[in-house]
């Protein structure tokens, strides 16, 4: 799922509301936002 969205969000398909809808969904961890995003994941 990782590499998945990785590249959706580096092509501009996903944003950072996105991703975080997976963490909230248990199919990424915070970690892996901060390598997506770059950013810290806030609640």
């Amino acid at each position: 799922m990782f590499s998945i969205v990785k590249r959706f969000y580096n092509r501009g398909i996903y944003n950072t509301d996105d991703v975080g809808a997976f963490v909230r969904a248990g199919r990424l961890s915070v970690d892996e936002y901060r390598q997506i995003t770059g950013k810290e994941y806030a609640e």
